[in-house]
């Protein structure tokens, strides 16, 4: 019985070299890696003109907080070509994240936050991913305040006290369940109705 392992050992150790190399994942050495290219920036090669557009268009944008629309009024009043296209590459970045974080802070301390809106925030801000905050403050907030739209919703369904008006309205909005119209009906439907 020894000696039947003996060359069960002896033959896997004279196997395994050649066994190894014939995979296709260890039989070829792994390539060196590319040396990483520094992307050219859409900005390098505009002119002063160009740069002042760039940065008018952000401070167009509805989106724009405190932050962003003060260092643009700042640039577009006295701004180099060289500062302008600096802050387009990264400044805007930074203050755009710094407004991003001064939202989700007041959405957060709002006491109508929901349950759902809360739990997200506060993943977010453990994340401490900017383009994550961004991105939930186009479109994560809008789903999780929805949610929350739902639940508030269905807690005034379960009131047994409430109007045939008030009960059609809140169902008439749950079975939309378009965020805009639970939202609506949240804010001033349900008023109207009590009043009407």
């Amino acid at each position: 019985m020894r000696s039947s392992r003996w060359a069960l050992v002896a033959a896997a150790g004279a196997l395994a070299p050649a066994l190894l190399l014939s995979t296709p994942a260890l039989a070829a050495a792994p390539a060196a890696p590319a040396p990483a290219t520094v992307a050219a920036s859409p900005f390098d090669d505009m002119d002063i003109d160009d740069l002042r557009v760039a940065v008018a268009r952000i401070l167009g944008d509805p989106d724009s907080g405190r932050r962003v629309i003060q260092e643009a009024n700042a640039l577009l009043d006295s701004g180099t070509a060289e500062e302008m296209r600096a802050w387009l590459k990264t400044g805007y970045r930074l203050a755009q994240a710094e407004d991003d974080r001064v939202a989700i802070a007041r959405i957060l301390a709002d006491p109508d936050s929901g349950r759902r809106v809360t739990a997200e925030i506060n993943q977010l801000l453990d994340a401490n991913d900017p383009d994550a905050v961004r991105a939930w403050l186009k479109t994560g907030y809008r789903l999780a305040q929805a949610e929350d739209d739902r639940v508030a919703i269905a807690r005034i369904l379960a009131d047994p006290g409430i109007s045939d008006a008030l009960r059609a309205a809140a169902g008439a909005a749950l079975d939309d369940s378009t965020p805009e119209v639970l939202r609506y009906f949240l804010e001033t439907g349900q008023y109207e109705i009590d009043n009407g």
